[in-house]
């Protein structure tokens, strides 16, 4: 039995910290990405890009930092030393964050931020030019106030979005970004098998989340990144719903959670039922299963992300689904890259071109909603490798076990 027949206790007890061993990010593989990015610059012709506080500045400087109201970043230039632009009263703070040193160019609370940062470009030798302004990127995170506030001073300059360049670097992970996603989704996996052992009829979705909390805990997550438990019809919509659901025999179960460990995002969903399945739910399971697989086995390199979404929607509507993003079907892409967010660049979606490359990592999870009934969505990550695409976790196996727990 791997649905149930469990007390919390006990399912806790099956559960210990998974993350010995795991390695951070070091500052070597932080200079390594500048230089990575700075080299892709100078091809670009970009002469500067700014990172904004958030997930842009931790992949390049390792500084942790949340985005505010107030202006807080680094200027990396093609040529030259990253350097810091942040309040007066946080330097000495973020220099205790950061891992890749440089200097903290301060404004004070009167100050304007966006005249520093145009100073500074300029004192860094990324000077405005009316005949050749230089190609200057801007976080992509970055607030509106931020480029507002830049752009009346920027003449001379060419502003643009540094995604060309954040994205082209984030999305291609090294072999130590993959190690922690892996070890991430493991965590998570052996949550989702204790969680299912603890259900019984009458459990509330409040109660499973608490529980997968704890479980994230007990593996050494800091607890959950986030958290989506649904029971019966509610299943069909993707994100959940408002209200809290009791548990029935017969009910649809799908579970959607992740945990963060150094940084790195875990994100895993499976569905399967409480009781006896139907013949409808076992149809609908197997259809998923069937259009995962499509999405898996179109995922070779070179081919662009959006065929990948395609193989998985012809799947389905060899079942009788959509066609396209039509209900009962698929109404969402079929995966998104991960990595420091939860959603990154690029995406298995129609429209996105971009040819699939080693080191690049994606969700698939080409989900069926039946709205009025139940959905059912199978949610495992993969990654290129030069052989062409590797699963983190395996997909689940059956819809009677869906964790492949039980023995001949």
């Amino acid at each position: 039995m791997t649905i149930g027949g469990s007390t919390i206790e006990q399912a806790l007890a099956t559960l210990s910290d998974m993350t010995t061993g795991a390695v951070p990010i070091g500052k070597d593989e932080y200079r390594q990405r500048i230089h990575k990015a700075q080299a892709y610059m100078r091809d670009q012709g970009i002469a500067a890009i700014y990172l904004n506080a958030g997930a842009n500045l931790t992949y390049f400087t390792g500084t942790r930092w949340s985005a505010s109201e107030r202006m807080v970043g680094a200027i990396l230039p093609a040529y030259g030393a990253l350097e810091y632009i942040a309040p007066a009263f946080e330097e000495a703070t973020i220099k205790d964050f950061m891992q890749v040193e440089g200097p903290v160019n301060c404004w004070d609370e009167h100050e304007s931020p966006y005249h520093l940062f145009i100073a500074t470009l300029r004192r860094m030798g990324v000077a405005p030019d009316a005949d050749r302004p230089p190609r200057v990127g801007i976080c992509e995170s970055a607030a509106f106030f931020i480029v507002d506030g830049i752009r009346p001073l920027a003449a001379g300059y060419t502003l643009e979005n540094a995604r060309t360049v954040t994205a082209w670097c984030r999305s291609r992970k090294s072999a130590a970004e993959i190690a922690l996603m892996q070890r991430a989704k493991d965590m998570t996996l052996a949550v989702h098998v204790a969680t299912a052992s603890i259900l019984h009829e009458g459990i509330t979705t409040v109660e499973v989340e608490q529980f997968i909390e704890r479980a994230h805990r007990k593996v050494g997550a800091s607890g959950s990144y986030f958290c989506i438990v649904l029971f019966g019809e509610a299943t069909a919509y993707p994100h959940g719903v408002s209200y809290v659901q009791t548990l029935k025999r017969g009910d649809t179960v799908l579970i959607d959670t992740g945990c963060k460990l150094h940084n790195y995002i875990s994100d895993i969903t499976r569905t399967y039922v409480y009781g006896q399945p139907s013949d409808h739910q076992r149809a609908v399971w197997a259809s998923e299963q069937k259009a995962q697989l499509a999405a898996f086995n179109a995922a070779q390199l070179g081919v662009p992300c959006e065929d990948v979404d395609r193989a998985a929607r012809r799947a389905l509507e060899e079942d009788g689904y959509g066609p396209g993003y039509k209900l009962p079907g698929l109404p969402h892409r079929t995966g998104h890259g991960i990595g420091l967010d939860i959603h990154e660049w690029p995406y298995l979606v129609g429209g996105d071109e971009t040819p699939l490359d080693v080191g690049m990592c994606f969700s698939n999870e080409p989900m069926i909603c039946i709205p009025g009934h139940f959905g059912v969505r199978h949610e495992d990550h993969f990654y290129m490798t030069e052989q062409g695409p590797k699963w983190f976790t395996q997909p689940a196996y059956s819809i009677d076990d869906p964790f492949r727990l039980q023995r001949k």
